[in-house]
């Protein structure tokens, strides 16, 4: 499929009132495969307003308000038909979703009402010969692959925290459409939802994380993790190999089997270092591994390794943390 100069429609994912930030990665994204095209935007809940100057200034030239309730929390039929309706009206050449736990659910179902292509969990996209080429990891991070997909439209989802964001252009606009969207009542209602991970920090789109492994010993093990982390602004994770051994909640799980995290700064605390866990984490821009095992294989990966005693190690990194950020 030919993009330049074509028509690409990004859905922007919020979360807490706010843009998600893959939403405007995708944005920016968009606007270089479009060119001199055409970039949208779509939004979802009862407020949306709000979003329009931002998603205008990083690219979108119209956004598409659908302003529904129903929509506030995710539900895969109600997104997915929110969506399918926006695309069968607008006729986009491409559609870009934030590849989140809800986007990579329901684009599939997306795509699939068209029958149309999907490229997941993409972590690049560039221009060739006016061509949009995706590449995305395989085999757990060892390698990569790079698609072109035929039809139109077609669907990609976008790994978070790869693609550079747009800087926003003051004084540019978009023209904002309200949407309505006939909506079938969900055959499940969510009442509520909370976050079992302390403070509900998003590991997808943080910039820095503390990751803690069997070596942390306990529950009680994470704290100077947690102090660390709130030092430095950063979300806290943590190995399978912690979490099935109860010492904190699958929702930190980095991992094939959990999260995929692409941060600035990853710092790994009693971590070996097992493939499972490399496949969510060994695309961070920079790696720091402790640990006491001085052949543990989490040093093959790491830009920095301190062998020794988190315990100790920790503490006193959070010290000089705090001293140089003056904290």
């Amino acid at each position: 499929m030919r993009l330049l100069g074509g028509h690409v429609l990004v859905f922007a994912e919020t979360k807490g009132g706010q843009l998600r930030g893959v939403s405007l990665e995708a944005l920016g994204a968009a606007r270089r495969l479009a060119g001199d095209g055409k970039v949208e935007a779509a939004v979802f809940g009862s407020v949306t307003e709000p979003y329009v100057g931002d998603l205008g200034a990083c690219g979108a030239d119209r956004v598409y308000l659908v302003r529904d309730a129903r929509l506030d929390r995710y539900d895969p039929e109600t997104y997915t038909q929110a969506l399918a309706q926006i695309v069968k009206a607008a006729q986009p050449d491409m559609v870009i979703i934030p590849h989140t736990a809800a986007g990579r659910d329901f684009a599939p179902r997306a795509a699939a009402r068209f029958g149309a292509g999907l490229v997941s969990d993409c972590i690049d996209v560039r221009l060739e010969n006016g061509t949009a080429v995706w590449t995305r990891p395989v085999y757990a991070g060892k390698a990569f692959e790079r698609r072109v997909a035929g039809g139109s439209p077609v669907f990609a989802t976008l790994r978070p925290n790869n693609v550079p964001r747009p800087q926003p252009q003051p004084g540019r606009t978009a023209e904002a459409v309200l949407f309505t969207a006939e909506l079938a009542d969900p055959r499940t209602i969510i009442r509520e939802a909370a976050a079992k991970s302390p403070g509900g920090a998003d590991l997808a789109e943080a910039k820095i994380v503390v990751s803690g492994g069997r070596g942390v010993k306990s529950k009680e093990g994470f704290a100077p993790l947690y102090e660390l982390a709130g030092v430095l602004g950063a979300a806290v994770g943590a190995s399978r190999g912690a979490c099935d051994a109860g010492y904190c909640d699958y929702a930190l799980q980095i991992g094939q089997t959990g999260k995929v995290v692409t941060p600035d700064l990853y710092i790994a605390c009693g971590i070996s270092g097992a493939v499972q866990h490399l496949a969510g984490m060994s695309r961070s821009k920079v790696i720091v591994a402790i640990n006491k095992d001085p052949d543990a294989p989490i040093f093959q990966v790491a830009d920095y390794g301190i062998v020794g005693d988190l315990f100790e190690v920790v503490p006193q990194l959070t010290r000089e943390f705090r001293k140089a950020l003056g904290k």
